[in-house]
């Protein structure tokens, strides 16, 4: 086993690592605005779906631990790489300029990714550790009428749209799909993928401050 410890605490090796665990997660946001996406048809739609999950019993059970584990794979190696890189640098300038390709969602992913963080664990504090006795259309529209709250989720949205538009081109470079032929459309993928994602929860929390009958 000791070569497959050497392959993950090399640098590539944690790239991969990286590619890997943010795909999964990029799937997991994916179905989870598919599922909320039910808030768009009311009240009924969206206790049904809550209803359906929550049906699932223990497979609802293993996916959370694996999630979390993936998750904290993810916050774990990319920490890790940030002060390896930071640590490597010989030497620092007064005046840093960004490397030729960089953009505001690589420049800035450490950042985002500690703000992320930091919303998730206020999303489950509202939603997830929240009493199971009522509806959760009687959880989620209270919260998201609430302006401060609705403030706090759009921001975050935003920064997540920033945050995955990097990781969603990192995939593809991580995996040899990069070529300055293709380079352009492969990050149009990622930007058009990212923010359909960010999109649909930023829409949720938009109609739930604006529109508060969509869930009573």
């Amino acid at each position: 086993m000791s070569w497959f410890r050497q392959a993950c605490t090399s640098s590539v090796g944690k790239k991969y690592i990286m590619a890997v665990t943010g795909f999964l997660l990029g799937g997991f946001l994916l179905v989870h605005a598919a599922g909320n996406s039910s808030i768009f048809w009311g009240r009924q739609a969206f206790n049904s779906y809550a209803e359906h999950l929550h049906s699932l019993g223990i497979l609802i059970n293993i996916a959370e631990v694996g999630l979390l584990t993936i998750f904290l794979v993810h916050i774990y190696t990319g920490l890790t790489l940030f002060l390896q890189n930071r640590t490597a640098r010989e030497s620092r300038y007064a005046v840093q300029k960004p490397a030729g390709g960089r953009t505001w969602g690589s420049t800035t992913m450490p950042y985002t990714g500690l703000a992320i963080l930091a919303f998730i664990l206020l999303h489950l504090l509202n939603f997830h550790f929240t009493g199971q006795d009522k509806p959760i259309a009687d959880i989620v529209g209270p919260i998201l009428n609430n302006p401060l709250y609705s403030i706090i989720y759009a921001a975050a949205m935003l920064i997540l749209g920033l945050h995955i538009s990097h990781g969603f081109w990192s995939v593809f470079q991580s995996i040899g799909i990069n070529h300055p032929k293709y380079d352009g459309f492969l990050r149009a993928i990622s930007w058009a993928g990212c923010f359909s994602i960010a999109g649909i929860f930023l829409t949720i929390v938009l109609l739930l401050l604006f529109s508060g009958n969509q869930l009573r």
